[in-house]
């Protein structure tokens, strides 16, 4: 009895001991108020129910902050050692490794895809490096920001493979930038091939282990436990309520990792320190890629490659159900910004970043349509509890069920009619457009946000409301 009862003892400091050296506070009282005042009012304005944030300077963590509720039944407040979902900001780990293997002499990044999976889509014209930077045409399996039938059950990757990755190409290699989930399974299942390894395993003995990052979770295989961060989603403008978990297998190698914002931080610190990998490993990941016109896609092996007010900026975000992510790495000024948050396709974890981001660098950052008339008439009948099925793609209209159609009629209808709907975005994914819409509400009333995927024939995928920055 003796001996468990130092055991719990020695357990339960321990753990103290761990939370207490993911929790950091050496800024200067001001400039943490500062960032505190931003964290909180993105989370007020966008009604997400949690952040975790996590600062470098000058390459040391110098503040990590739980904002919000984690868990909203019971209620939890975040805290900085409980974990959340960093979604496609996994894909930069997926990249180190292909990288790490290339250092090893075990294949290189301009190795057609042929070499290791022929039965792919036109196989020996796409490289390893068409992969990491987009530019392969692979369609995207999963550009949707909501959880489709089929992803309700487990699936395996060799079926992603067999069902995206021999469909025919969006665009020719080399030729566009198209974000595609699908490139990074495909690069996942080669990592497994050559390394003789599974992929989160090569990662932990590669990355994890050496970088002290302790409590990364696999959240593909297991769902995060009861002292992390739960998902949460929302439909339209209604309550909260628990995400949905998607089947296992359906975020390999593009968006499974889950982790503190502490630990992302010391991946941060490896980046802008070049200390894992080779310089000239370093140098292709943070170089963006040329198309073969020459045009610069602005994204490298798993990273966005920016300009922020002069400061060269590596970032990337991330979602999966019940979460978003956004990282900002400033590697010339020893600065980083992890920002997770609890809630699938929202906006707060980019509005922390970009917000944070001049209080560190001392910077500042800065007619109708048919899409529009078409997202303005579907807003109106969302209002009255009303749905046109024909408009939608089955999986589109399976999104809307009577749970979703109730909390979209109930929250939107005391709005009002909107006095303008402006298309502020389009850009190609997933063989889709993807379009942001801004809604505007007479006498002040605050603004919304409505994003859409439409189908070659026409047909939405997908329609959100959400709330505007």
């Amino acid at each position: 009895m003796l001996r468990n009862m130092f055991l719990l003892l020695w357990l339960i400091g321990a753990t103290a001991v761990a939370s207490a050296q993911l929790q950091v506070n050496t800024l200067p009282p001001d400039l943490a108020q500062k960032i505190d005042q931003v964290a909180d009012q993105a989370l007020q304005q966008t009604g997400v129910p949690s952040a975790s944030v996590a600062i470098v300077q000058s390459g040391q963590i110098v503040y990590t902050k739980g904002y919000g509720k984690a868990r909203l039944d019971p209620p939890e407040p975040a805290e900085p050692r409980m974990r959340y979902s960093i979604g496609s900001i996994s894909k930069q780990f997926t990249a180190a490794a292909i990288l790490f293997l290339e250092q090893q002499g075990k294949l290189s990044l301009d190795d057609k895809v042929s070499k290791y999976l022929p039965d792919l889509t036109r196989a020996s014209d796409i490289t390893i490096r068409m992969l990491l930077s987009h530019t392969s045409g692979y369609q995207d399996y999963w550009p949707e920001d909501y959880l489709m039938p089929p992803m309700f059950e487990p699936t395996t990757a060799q079926h992603i493979l067999d069902t995206w990755g021999k469909k025919a190409l969006d665009f020719d290699p080399g030729t566009k930038w198209q974000y595609s989930n699908t490139n990074f399974v495909i690069a996942g299942r080669i990592v497994e091939m050559v390394s003789g390894e599974p992929l989160v395993q090569f990662l932990e003995e590669h990355i994890f282990h050496p970088l002290n990052m302790k409590e990364v979770w696999n959240s593909d295989l297991t769902k995060l436990g009861d002292t992390d961060a739960e998902g949460y989603t929302r439909y339209a403008l209604g309550p909260l309520r628990p995400s949905p978990k998607e089947g296992a297998g359906w975020m390999f190698a593009a968006g499974e990792l889950a982790m503190p914002a502490y630990d992302l931080a010391q991946w941060d610190i490896s980046l802008m320190n070049r200390s894992l990998l080779s310089p000239k490993s370093y140098d292709e990941m943070f170089t963006s890629v040329k198309l073969k016109d020459g045009s610069d896609s602005h994204y490298s092996l798993g990273l966005d490659v920016r300009d922020l007010s002069g400061h060269l900026l590596l970032e990337h975000s991330g979602e999966v159900m019940g979460f978003t992510s956004d990282n900002y790495v400033f590697p010339n000024d020893k600065i980083a910004i992890a920002v997770l948050t609890n809630q699938d396709a929202a906006r707060a974890a980019g509005v922390v970043a970009r917000g944070v981001a001049p209080l560190l660098l001392g910077a500042t950052t800065q007619g109708p349509n048919a899409a529009e008339a078409q997202a303005l008439t579907l807003f109106e009948n969302f209002q009255q509890g009303k749905i046109d099925r024909s408009l939608f793609t089955p999986w589109c209209n399976a999104y809307f069920s009577q749970q979703a159609l109730d909390d979209f009629q109930s929250s939107l209808a005391p709005l009002g009619k909107p006095s303008s709907v402006k298309q502020t975005a389009d850009e190609l994914r997933g063989g889709m457009t993807f379009r942001i819409f801004r809604v505007e509400f007479p006498n002040g009333g605050k603004p919304l946000i409505i994003t859409t995927y439409t189908e070659a024939d026409g047909k939405l995928e997908q329609y959100l409301v959400l709330p505007a920055n």
